[in-house]
């Protein structure tokens, strides 16, 4: 069975790019709804906070975490995949 290794920057990009937007549009949803002050992510992205600006913090913030995640996640599957392969040979 023949295994195709991830590159790991693309995924990281593609994966921090999803993250981004994601608590970026889901913060301005928040923000049309009528809701403001600090939200739970606030724990985790410094300077993160329902408004405009918070947006803008989470869209940094979140492709920060999701590039970190996204470029372990294929590093981990390359490793796995790879050494099964060895493995099996």
């Amino acid at each position: 069975m023949a295994y195709l290794r991830l590159h790991p920057i693309a995924l990281a990009n593609a994966l921090g790019a999803l993250e981004g937007i994601a608590v970026f549009a889901a913060t301005l949803v928040l923000v049309a709804q009528g809701e403001s002050g600090d939200a739970f992510l606030s724990r985790f992205f410094p300077f993160y906070e329902i408004s405009w600006q918070g947006a803008l913090a989470g869209l940094f913030f979140g492709f920060i975490d999701g590039w970190i995640g996204g470029l372990i996640l294929a590093w981990i599957y390359n490793f796995f995949a790879f050494r099964q392969k060895a493995e099996i040979k």
